[in-house]
């Protein structure tokens, strides 16, 4: 669990997750959250608030084993009921954790964001190839 929750800490140093109701929701409405984490103690209208922003954005919602206090701690606050993880790598590797942890639990999660990552990998691989069609004037 340990390496789980630094990874998110690291995910927030590099500003690629959205702590908190109100910017967990905005990332979830612009399609930027990959992953919305929930503390095992959230409060019943957290987990419906979240639940509903993960319609709304079409993303995964993970209630992860640490409560509110241990999720806080790693991201820099006292208490976090919810975290949006906005980068697909770090989302990737966070969710392939937890599947090692529980595996009966996540690794359909798992499967689901490594599926994404390959193909945002690809789009990613796709634009650079056609940026450098573009640099040397070529046309497609």
């Amino acid at each position: 669990m340990e390496k789980i929750l630094s990874m998110i800490g690291l995910a927030k140093k590099a500003g690629r997750a959205e702590i908190g109701e109100e910017p967990v929701g905005a990332a979830a409405r612009a399609k930027k959250a990959r992953v919305i984490l929930l503390a095992s103690d959230a409060a019943p209208s957290s987990r419906r608030r979240a639940a509903s922003f993960a319609e709304a954005g079409s993303t995964l919602l993970l209630t992860v084993p640490a409560d509110k206090d241990q999720l806080g701690h790693v991201l820099g606050r006292t208490s976090v009921a919810m975290t949006a993880i906005t980068d697909i790598g770090f989302a990737e590797a966070i969710v392939k954790k937890l599947a090692e942890l529980d595996s009966e639990t996540y690794s359909a999660a798992a499967e689901q964001l490594a599926v994404k990552a390959r193909r945002a990998m690809e789009r990613r691989q796709e634009q650079a190839r056609h940026e450098k069609k573009l640099r040397r004037g070529k046309k497609h």
